[in-house]
């Protein structure tokens, strides 16, 4: 075909269909986690005087450990929340990129007309796990979000891929 032949014009072949990054929620703002953190060490502090003031002054520092404990469990949560997919979809493949909180990027790259979205459906709370599966590999996606928000997402990359499944449209205006 000669290059003026306006089926070859392949601007539309890649266009993306869908496009999502999910990130875990977290809750509690950093203002909030120096707000909690004041309040657990002030309780700690008071408790702990009163016991060196009873003449138990080991438990003192025990107090100590505790606060030092909580913050390190919450700096945790604070680094795990840098995770996140990103998922898009276009007329030729549908690409998940998974980055860990530590930056450990993993990639798997699916052909739309081939994966299917299963999902393991509980009655009482809704959809559990999301999978994209396609001939041998099955790879888990949102696993960070809740029942409804995995519902809205499922529904929503369904109808990307269906978009996918037709195929580029051409319109000429």
């Amino acid at each position: 075909m000669n290059s003026g032949n306006d089926f070859q014009d392949q601007r539309n072949t890649d266009a993306e269909l869908f496009s999502a990054v999910l990130t875990p929620h977290r809750s509690l703002s950093q203002r909030g986690f120096a707000i909690v953190m004041a309040f657990v060490s002030l309780i700690s502090f008071v408790a702990g005087l009163a016991f060196w003031l009873m003449g138990a002054w080991p438990v003192f520092g025990f107090f100590g450990l505790d606060v030092l404990a909580i913050y390190w469990a919450f700096k945790i949560n604070f680094a795990r929340a840098a995770a996140r997919e990103e998922i898009s979809v276009t007329t030729t493949e549908l690409k998940l990129r998974r980055i860990s909180h530590r930056g450990h990027v993993m990639e798997w790259t699916f052909n739309p007309l081939w994966v299917r979205l299963d999902q393991e459906v509980h009655e009482e709370f809704g959809i559990e796990r999301l999978y994209l599966a396609s001939r041998r590999q099955r790879v888990a996606v949102a696993s960070f979000l809740g029942p409804d928000e995995k519902e809205s997402f499922a529904n929503a990359l369904r109808v990307a891929l269906a978009a996918a499944r037709r195929g580029p449209t051409y319109n000429p205006l």
